[in-house]
Formats: structure tokens, C-alpha cells, sequence
């Protein structure tokens, strides 16, 4: 078709959507989409009656149960998370919703419901790329394959810090720094929503262990979680404006979070401000009113629950006036402008399933992991593989048939099915999941002339007589992590030993790990080289073998702390332990605000691999660091020249602390940058850093103090690297809680108090 011809057909048909959304905005108004989403919910909830809102806020799960107690509704998808009926009437779509952050996953009875998906790798390995653009553009290929599955309402992504390295669903969140979670959270809702799919920030707030998740209590100063795991939440829910959140199983300071005022209205709702609408966890529910006013908006899948708490208790609550009709139109009225604004009603869901791209998504997924891939060790530059190799030996963790996946609500099942399927528990939170894509085959294709051997790893004594044969050895590692279940930091099974005897027999012996999170690694020093690849997602084999032939460069960083051991945690033994069954439980957070590396430096321990930690198959240098005041904001630059002989991607991390302390760690990582160069080539870059990054937060005087004083800024290549740093002087500041800060360093949101200035003495004369 000619140029001309097609930009007329064009404009006709925006014309005849125009046309249609008017004459539909006619009868209506609602559906008009030339109204901000505020006016369209505020004139469709004046159309509806008290059961179309009641509708709006029970959820059905969208499964059946094992036991054939429970059937959802026919209109909700078989084998989904959640259902909440539309209003035909009114023109509104019905809430089709999917877990989870990593995929279209499936929870079904019977594998006749599974839907065959691509596979995100998991969460920290997409915090590992230190990349928030993969991460968009990662959160944009699920849900396109949601909406064509037929869901509009994704359960992802998930955002709590990693303060637990054993938690069972620290695979599906972002690690352990709330500036990095938080940006690579808000870009994944950026990419989700862009495809006119609701996203679901989960779970609100600290729910950082499995074990007792919905008996124990988060106990925690206030401030210290909006400096720590709020932080993450605040930044990511700024930067990507999700449609809903979701409240977490656990109770904080002894209140259930799905019935905290406190977390849902003073810090969510009000100083926040966030516009959408609160849904809870599967079961999380434990009251009517008390969460209704609380600030619970949705009841997702209330068969978990004990009872229906929003069916027809709230029905009865509302008309005995224990929960005034008031707070019922505000909780349709939120889930009503998420949908208008993310654009359900103009873009609705087909009945039938659209044809899915499973190579091209695929792509998308394996560039995500071979930006995620940690190098932790490379003695005598093993790596990468010299394509002369001649003989090479691969051992254990299924590599000649897939990579490994999480367990739990995230489960997703891959095109071609399970690679290993007889793996695992077969009831939940399994069965354990491997995706087909066989990093021995890959290697294979990598190098077609080197004999390349493979061993299950089951017997040692074998293992230790290939190694002998091989020029070089791949011993591959995994750890199964799920959701309702922790783990533990020592490998399963026989394979620390596998490890350190194949690599006493060949000491060019290369460990790539599939993991959960951190791992023990006693067998450290005997080996060559060690790649954290962690749940490496569909593709992910090719994307392993990219890196070890050196096709792509290890350009992952760590977004948690590995920990020496046990020892060097604030809870050796994990909390909850040795708890009778149904009894709850309190745990106390020690370390506050000073999660992961902040923990480390505040106590002078020395981990295995610091937090931001990562090797390169080439070389970066830093220098002309600078910092200055712009606008009321801290701007930092500096220049990374790549000085080794290979193309490769920096990551280089600023760092930020007073000199006089007072803070609960030394440093805070306040910004990075993540570049590309070729061999000599250089880049100088620059940053504005976030001023809540600088500061504490007062809890009485609901504000954040950046305190007066001199500041040290450190650049370097992780938490315990700095190559360069200079110092700046930093006026006091005082912000209400209440307030976003733009990236042209002007504070805006609501009206600030009249001491929110710049504070010269270092005194606040209205808070002595």
C-alpha cells in the first residue's frame, strides 16, 4: 500500500474510534476516553447500584481446588489466580487475573489447564543486569502474552527487600537495596502496564520469609522501613504507577498489613498518594470492617479466606453502619480509575487466545539473563572458553535438558514442557520446574569442534575420572527455591562434594551456579571459576553458554550480599524455627534500616561477594569523580574508560555517607550507571541523586531530615570497592513525607510546611 493510501486509511479509522467512543460516551459518559480516569470512575459509580459495587470488591479464585471443594465461576479463565466479575451493563470489563512477575503462570487441578509461557528469568537475576530498560521491556513481553492469554490483571512484580537470604521467594523480588529494587520494580510496571495490563506490586509490606508468613510479626521502627523496604516500594510505585498493590500475609508491629491503617492509608494513600487500589494476598484477609477501614479495597480469592469478609459481611457491615457507604464507593471508585487509566475498557481482553511469538519472547528472556550473569571468580582467566578447547566435560544439574526454575504461584510452564518432570515434590509448591534449554546442547552449538562429554553427577567416583580427561570442567549447581517453603544456604544433595572432588582432579574446574539467591561455597578456593547465573528463565541456556564462550560479556552485578556464613547474619537461625505449629510469632528486625551490605559495613564483616560485586572479561578505569549542589539536589560525575582489550558494560555504583555517621550504616548506594564500551573507548556520565537517599526519616515529625554536615562521595565498582572519593558539604533539609522529588530537583506534591527550607544553622526551630 502507497504512503498516501495508508495515512488516509489511518486517519479514517481514528476517526471511526472517535466517532465510536462518543456516541458511547452519549449514552455512557464513562466510556469516554478523552476524560481523565478520575471523572470517568467518579460517573460510573453514580450509575451503579449497591450490588454492582459490592461486585467490585470480591474476588473468586479462578481455579478449582484439589479436592473438588471449591469450583470457580465458567467466566473465569481455568487454571488462573483470580476472577472478579464485570458489569455488562455499564461497559465494565471483568478482572481476569494471572500470577505471576516472571510469566504467565498456571494453578490449576489438572496439567489439562497449564498454558505453555516464556519464562522471565527469575527477579534477581533481572536485578543482577543493574538494567532497568530490560526490565521493562521484559514486564512488557508477559503481559502482552498475558492479554493473549486472556488476562488484563497481572500478580507481579514483587519488590521486598532480600533481607532474609534464605526466604523462599527472594528469586521472584529485586534484592536487597531499595533504590535498585525499587527502579527495577518500576520499570517491570512501566512494561507491564504499557500493554494495557493491570500490574500488581506485591507484597505490601516486609513479607521477607515463608516460614510462618501468615503467623509472624515484622516488628520494626517506623522509620527505619520507610529508609529500607517502603523505600523500594515508595520508588517503585513513583517510577511506575501500578494500578493496584497487594497486601502481604504477615502482621507488622502485631497488626495484620492487610488491616493496617497505618501502612495502607497514612503512608500508601495518603502521604504517597497513591490513586489505585489495594487487593489482598490469597487468604490475607482476617475481618470486615477492621480491614475495610483499614484501607483494604479488594478481597482477592475469598475461598482462602475463613469467610467471605467482603461478600455478604460487608453487605451487612455497611447496613448496620459499622462500615459507612462512604468508604464502599471509595473502594469501587479506586478499582474503577485503575481500569480506566490503564485502559481495560478500550483495550478489552478477546474471548479467545491470540497466537504467542514463543521464539521472539524467547529472545527477550535470554538477553534479560546474559545481562544478569555475576562472574564471582576467573583464577588464570579460565574464562571464557577458548573455542580450541578440545576436550570438555559438563557435569550435573540436568544440563543436557533445561535450566532450573522457582517453585510456588510464580511457576511457568514452558513451550515444548517440563524438561525434567519426574523432579521434585509433585503437590505444591511443585513440581519443580526445568525449561528446555539444555545449556550442553548450546555449548555444543557454541563450539562444534571440542569433544564435549556429559555425567548426571550421581556418581563421584565417575565424575572424578572424566575430570582427568578434560582440558576443562562445568560442574553445574542448582538450588530449588518456592514459594511457602525457605531454603537453605548449603547445596542440596552430594554436590558440594561433587564440586570439590572434580576439582581436586582438574583444577581448571568452572562451577556455574542455578540458584534461589546466595549460596555456601566451601569448595571456593579449589575452583577455577564460579558464575552465579541464578534462575537463568526460557533461553537461558543459550545465554549461559553465550557468556562461558565469552560471545557476551559477564556483565551482571550482584543485587543481594553472599554472606561467609550463617554466622554473619542478623538471625543465624532463621526466625520462626522450632515454633509449634499455628502458634504466632514475632521477629524482631535488628539490623532496621541497615539491610544486606549496609548490615556488612555497620559491623565490620567481610562477606563472601559484596553486594554490587561482578568481574568483566575486560578491565574499567574511573577518574574526574565530582560531585555539586543543583537546584537543591546532589549531581554526581566521574568518566569510566574501558582499558582492557575486549567490548564490554561497566557498572560503576556511587556511594554516599556522612562523615559524622548518624546514619544506620556508613553508606548508601545513591545511583549507578550501567555502559557499554569498546576496548579503550571512554564515556563520562552523570547522576542526580534522590534526596531521600540522603536523608533519615523522622516518624514523629512525619518528614525526612537530610542532616547538615559533610558528606563522602565514593565511587567504585561495588559495596566494597571504591576507587575514588570526594567530599561535599550539604545544607540541612527537611521534607514532608508527603512529596515526590522531579528529576529537575524542584520537590513537588502537596504543600510543604513552612520549615521545609534550606536549613543553614543546622537547626529546625520547629523540631528542637
Amino acid at each position: 500500500m502507497r504512503p498516501a493510501a495508508l495515512a488516509l486509511l489511518c486517519l479514517a479509522a481514528a476517526a471511526l474510534c472517535v466517532e465510536s467512543a462518543t456516541a458511547a460516551g452519549a449514552t455512557r459518559p464513562w466510556l469516554d476516553p478523552t476524560l481523565s480516569p478520575d471523572a470517568r470512575a467518579a460517573l460510573a459509580l453514580k450509575a451503579m447500584s449497591p450490588q454492582e459495587k459490592l461486585s467490585l470488591v470480591f474476588g473468586y479464585f479462578g481455579s478449582p481446588k484439589p479436592d473438588a471443594s471449591y469450583r470457580p465461576p465458567p467466566a473465569a479463565r481455568m487454571g488462573s489466580a483470580g476472577y472478579v466479575p464485570g458489569i455488562a451493563r455499564l461497559g465494565i470489563a471483568p478482572q481476569w487475573e494471572t500470577d505471576a512477575g516472571l510469566g504467565v503462570a498456571t494453578q490449576g487441578a489438572s496439567t489439562d489447564a497449564y498454558r505453555e509461557r516464556t519464562a522471565l528469568p527469575s527477579g534477581l537475576a533481572t536485578a543482577a543486569t543493574w538494567n532497568p530498560q530490560l526490565a521493562e521491556r521484559g514486564g512488557a513481553m508477559i503481559a502482552a502474552e498475558a492479554r493473549a492469554s486472556g488476562f488484563n490483571v497481572l500478580l507481579g512484580p514483587g519488590v521486598d527487600l532480600a533481607r532474609e537470604p534464605r526466604g523462599g521467594r527472594s528469586f521472584e523480588y529485586a534484592g536487597e537495596d531499595p533504590l535498585l529494587a525499587g527502579t527495577i520494580a518500576g520499570a517491570a510496571i512501566r512494561g507491564i502496564q504499557s500493554q494495557h495490563v493491570v500490574a500488581v506490586i506485591k507484597h505490601f509490606a516486609l513479607n521477607d520469609q515463608e516460614s510462618g508468613r501468615t503467623l509472624l510479626s515484622a516488628d520494626i521502627d517506623r522509620g527505619e522501613a520507610r529508609e529500607s523496604d517502603l523505600l523500594a516500594f515508595e520508588l517503585a510505585i513513583e517510577q511506575g504507577d501500578p494500578g493496584a498493590v497487594m497486601c502481604a500475609y504477615n502482621r507488622i508491629n502485631g497488626i495484620y498489613a492487610c488491616e493496617s491503617r497505618w501502612l495502607l492509608e497514612q503512608v500508601l494513600k495518603r502521604d504517597w498518594g497513591f490513586a489505585g487500589y489495594v487487593m489482598s494476598d490469597w487468604g490475607a484477609v482476617h475481618g470486615t470492617a477492621t480491614a475495610a477501614l483499614a484501607g483494604l479495597d479488594q478481597e482477592s480469592a475469598a475461598v482462602f479466606d475463613h469467610e467471605p469478609y467482603f461478600g455478604s459481611p460487608l453487605e451487612q457491615a455497611i447496613a448496620s453502619g459499622r462500615v459507612p457507604q462512604q468508604r464502599l464507593d471509595g473502594m469501587a471508585k479506586r478499582i474503577l480509575r485503575t481500569m480506566f487509566a490503564v485502559g481495560l475498557a478500550e483495550h478489552p481482553i478477546r474471548d479467545t487466545p491470540r497466537p504467542i511469538d514463543s521464539a521472539a519472547d524467547e529472545r527477550v528472556a535470554e538477553a534479560d539473563e546474559a545481562q544478569g550473569i555475576v562472574l564471582l571468580k576467573n583464577a588464570g582467566e579460565v574464562l571464557p572458553l577458548a573455542r580450541t578447547t578440545k576436550r570438555l566435560l559438563i557435569v550435573g544439574g540436568h544440563a543436557d535438558r533445561g535450566v532450573i526454575s522457582g517453585g510456588g504461584s510464580s511457576t511457568v510452564y514452558p513451550a515444548g514442557g517440563n524438561a525434567v518432570p519426574d523432579a521434585g515434590p509433585k503437590g505444591w509448591p511443585g513440581p519443580e520446574v526445568y525449561l528446555p534449554s539444555p545449556p550442553l546442547a548450546a555449548l555444543m552449538a557454541q563450539s562444534p569442534q571440542t569433544r564435549i562429554r556429559y555425567l548426571s553427577g550421581r556418581d563421584i567416583g565417575e565424575a572424578l575420572r572424566q575430570a582427568r580427561w578434560a582440558d576443562r570442567v562445568i560442574v553445574f549447581a542448582t538450588q530449588w527455591a518456592a514459594e511457602s517453603q525457605d531454603v537453605s544456604l548449603t547445596l542440596s544433595g552430594n554436590q558440594n562434594a561433587l564440586i570439590a572432588a572434580v576439582a581436586a582432579a582438574n583444577p581448571h574446574t568452572v562451577v556455574v551456579l542455578e540458584t534461589g539467591g546466595p549460596v555456601l561455597m566451601p569448595w571456593l578456593s579449589q575452583v577455577a571459576a564460579v558464575l552465579e547465573t541464578w534462575y537463568p528463565g526460557s533461553g537461558g541456556g543459550e545465554a549461559i553458554a553465550d557468556v562461558l564462550f565469552g560471545s557476551a560479556d559477564p556483565s551482571g552485578r550482584l543485587p543481594v550480599t553472599f554472606p561467609e556464613s550463617l554466622q554473619q547474619l542478623p538471625h543465624v537461625r532463621l526466625p520462626g524455627t522450632g515454633q509449634p505449629p499455628g502458634q504466632p510469632f514475632r521477629v524482631e528486625y535488628r539490623a532496621g534500616a541497615a539491610v544486606g551490605y549496609r548490615w556488612y559495613e555497620r559491623n565490620g564483616l567481610k562477606p563472601l561477594f559484596p553486594f554490587g560485586y561482578g568481574l568483566s572479561y575486560t578491565r574499567f578505569d574511573y577518574g574526574s569523580l565530582q560531585a555539586h549542589l543543583e537546584n537543591r539536589r546532589l549531581v554526581v560525575s566521574f568518566e569510566v574508560e574501558n582499558v582492557g582489550t575486549r567490548a564490554g558494560a561497566a557498572v560503576p555504583q556511587v556511594y554516599v555517607g556522612p562523615k559524622a555517621g548518624g546514619w544506620e550504616a556508613p553508606r548508601r548506594l545513591a545511583g549507578w550507571s550501567k555502559v557499554s564500551l569498546g576496548p579503550g573507548t571512554s564515556a563520562r556520565l552523570s547522576l542526580a541523586v534522590d534526596p531521600r537517599l540522603l536523608a533519615t526519616f523522622d516518624e514523629a515529625g512525619e518528614s525526612w531530615r537530610i542532616a547538615p554536615g559533610t558528606y563522602e562521595v565514593s565511587l567504585g565498582e561495588s559495596a566494597a570497592d571504591v576507587r575514588l572519593s570526594v567530599e561535599i558539604r550539604l545544607p540541612g533539609w527537611r521534607h514532608a513525607a508527603a512529596w515526590t522529588a522531579g528529576t529537575d530537583g524542584d520537590v513537588r506534591g502537596p504543600p510543604l510546611p513552612s520549615y521545609c527550607k534550606v536549613i543553614a544553622s543546622g537547626r529546625d526551630p520547629s523540631h528542637p
